[in-house]
């Protein structure tokens, strides 16, 4: 095992310096093409400036309130909308008559764009935090109800009739065959939650916010700060990446034992 550890530590340094690198490239081809054909700020800015917008929103302590507003946002509305499409997508998938009965209005209602809806929940709910987190509850809601009935039904039959002939209860074959089948399916219907959890939260504040860096975008390209426009583009980017990176973190400590190469993305 030790032979095999410095040959993953330099695969993994590999794999980072060439991301690094055409990060680098990126970049500076960015900086260098907006300086050579002289691009106006405003249409866009270089890099550069990018860079110093930032630096200046974080030491006026704007960035940091409107960041942490839109994180609770995030959080609280992914939290609420993955519960609810677990416990629905748990009843849909152990219950034919909960699929007939609920599935196709879940389905109808994920066809309806979300920013069509986002203004009828800001007049609902007001233009606070509640009606945020409802929007981003709405959208993290289907991915994790879609993959929870498939991951459910992706239980071995052989393994749930030999529990059955056992006399297991509907219990046990739900949390010893079904519920570990499952949990692959889930991760991944969280993963993608998650991320578009950070759409939502900026769709609902686009509508109507008082504060948030959905609002502050608005705010900026109103006062045709595009530097700083694209500084909360990238903040929102680093979000993503790492919300993403800390459900794979987490799936891949409860997740030991499964196959990625197994788990199909369902519900995007």
């Amino acid at each position: 095992m030790s032979k095999a550890d410095p040959s993953r530590w330099r695969t993994a340094l590999s794999h980072y310096a060439q991301s690094a690198l055409v990060f680098i490239v990126f970049v500076g081809g960015w900086e260098l093409i907006v300086d050579f054909f002289d691009v106006p700020v405003i249409i866009l800015p270089p890099p550069s400036a990018i860079a110093l917008s930032f630096w200046q929103s974080l030491l006026a302590g704007e960035l940091g309130w409107h960041l942490a507003v839109t994180m609770f946002e995030v959080i609280l509305g992914f939290v609420l909308g993955a519960a609810s499409g677990l416990l629905l997508g748990f009843g849909i998938a152990l219950s034919p008559r909960a699929e007939r009965l609920f599935y196709p209005y879940v389905v109808a209602f994920q066809t309806v764009p979300k920013v069509a809806v986002a203004p009828i929940v800001v007049i609902w709910f007001g233009y606070g935090v509640s009606s945020k987190v409802v929007i981003t509850a709405m959208i993290a809601f289907f991915p994790v109800l879609a993959n929870a009935i498939v991951g459910l039904r992706s239980a071995p039959q052989d393994q749930i009739d030999m529990m059955l002939s056992y006399t297991a209860s509907r219990w046990q074959v739900f949390r010893m065959v079904r519920l570990p089948a499952s949990l692959p399916y889930i991760f991944v219907g969280l993963d993608v939650a998650i991320v578009l959890s950070v759409i939502g939260a900026i769709v609902g504040e686009f509508v109507g916010a008082k504060e948030g860096l959905g609002f502050l975008i608005l705010q900026k390209n109103f006062n045709f700060d595009m530097a700083g426009v694209f500084a909360i583009l990238l903040v929102l980017s680093l979000i993503g990446v790492g919300l993403h990176l800390l459900m794979t973190t987490i799936q891949r400590r409860v997740l030991f034992w499964a196959n990625s190469n197994q788990i199909h993305v369902t519900g995007l």
